[in-house]
């Protein structure tokens, strides 16, 4: 499942509400994003995202039918906001689960390493000096690339 939203969310009613009735699950795994309060030694007041509505949620879900494919069995879901938020609130969400701990940690990793780089959103940071574009950094794309060619097709 894929959620794109802009209200905040709990990621603990979010863990629990998607490993009910799992109960052959014998592995999760989950990873909460928050947003930070400084950048670059600089204070961050807020975090704006910004996306397209419909393309967003399909680009995502790409990234999510690929970790399906590579690592079958699992189960996941990815919840992603966008807006205006505050140090501290979750940006993203990801949780996998599977009957084994080795797939849902390397499938976790990969959502997560192709969200920061693929899943189209346009992020700024407010800081204390002004405002700042956030791109990806060539080590994020490294490890994206790396879980790419690793990853047992």
């Amino acid at each position: 499942m894929v959620r794109v939203q802009s209200e905040i969310f709990d990621p603990g009613d979010e863990l629990n509400s998607f490993m009910a009735g799992r109960a052959a699950a014998g592995a999760v795994v989950c990873f909460t994003g928050h947003v930070r309060g400084f950048a670059k030694d600089k204070s961050v007041n807020a975090l704006e995202l910004d996306h397209y509505s419909g393309y967003t949620e399909s680009e995502i879900a790409k990234i999510r039918d690929t970790a399906h494919r590579r690592w079958p069995g699992i189960e996941s879901l990815i919840i992603h906001r966008y807006g205006r938020m505050i140090p501290g609130e979750p940006i993203v969400f990801v949780a996998v689960t599977s009957e084994h701990r080795q797939a849902v940690f390397e499938a976790a990793t990969y959502l997560m390493d192709h969200l920061k780089t693929s899943a189209p959103f346009w992020k700024k940071e407010i800081r204390s000096d002004g405002t700042v574009w956030i791109e990806p950094t060539d080590a994020d794309y490294a490890a994206g690339q790396d879980r790419d060619n690793n990853a047992g097709d």
